[in-house]
C-alpha cells in the first residue's frame, strides 16, 4: 500500500488546485476525470487530526477526516465555480454526515479553499443556491480552509474504471454518472 501526502500549495501560475469531499470519492473522481481542463483527480483524505490515515481508520469516523477528491485544473479551461456547479450536482448538499446509504462524518459535503477567492466563491454559490431555494432542505456544505492532503491508496484510484463489476459501482456510481453525462455533455473530454 502506497500511500503519498502532499500539502494545499498552488501548482504554478497555470494550474490550480480544487479539494471536494461529497460523500463516496469514486463518485466524484469518477466524475471529474471526465470533465476538460482537469488535469488530475485523486481520491484522498482531508480535514482530520490523524497523520497519514489509512481507508480502514477514516472510515472509523474517528479521525474527522472526509472522503476527498484533489483535483488539479487549468483555470484557463474550466473556472473555479464551474467546478462548483458540477460538484453540487454530483451529490446533496442538505444531508449531514451522509450520502444515501454512506453514513458518517467521513462522507460530509465539504469544500476545502485553497485562497480568499475560492472562499468568496464557495459562499456566493452556496448562498445563490440558498436564495433560489434550488434544494428542500438547508445546505450543510462545510467550507473550511484546505489542509495537508493524504493521498488514498492506490487501489482507491480511478477506482470506477478499475472496477465496473464491483456491485457498489453499478448500483450507485454508474448511475450517477450516467447522469451527469447527459448534464455536462458540453464539458466532457
Amino acid at each position: 500500500m502506497t500511500k503519498s501526502k502532499t500539502t494545499d500549495i498552488q501548482l504554478d501560475n497555470t494550474h490550480q488546485l480544487a479539494t471536494l469531499a461529497g460523500g463516496c470519492f469514486w463518485c466524484i473522481e469518477g466524475a471529474f476525470t471526465q470533465v476538460k481542463g482537469i488535469l488530475s483527480a485523486t481520491s484522498g483524505y482531508m480535514g482530520g487530526q490523524t497523520t497519514e490515515p489509512t481507508y480502514k481508520e477514516v472510515c472509523s469516523g474517528d479521525t474527522g477526516h472526509a472522503e476527498v477528491v484533489q483535483l488539479s485544473f487549468d483555470p484557463e479551461i474550466i473556472s473555479y465555480q464551474q467546478i462548483l456547479e458540477i460538484f453540487f450536482t454530483l451529490h446533496d448538499p442538505t444531508q449531514l454526515n451522509r450520502q444515501g446509504n454512506d453514513i458518517g462524518s467521513q462522507y460530509r459535503s465539504a469544500i476545502f479553499f485553497h485562497d480568499a477567492t475560492q472562499q468568496q466563491t464557495a459562499n456566493k454559490i452556496i448562498r445563490e443556491m440558498s436564495d433560489a431555494k434550488m434544494f428542500d432542505q438547508d445546505i450543510v456544505t462545510q467550507i473550511s480552509a484546505a489542509e495537508t492532503f493524504y493521498s488514498g491508496e492506490d487501489y482507491h484510484q480511478d477506482y470506477v474504471n478499475n472496477n465496473p463489476e464491483n456491485q457498489y459501482c453499478q448500483a450507485v456510481v454508474s448511475p450517477k454518472l450516467a447522469k451527469f453525462r447527459k448534464t455536462f455533455v458540453e464539458k466532457l473530454k
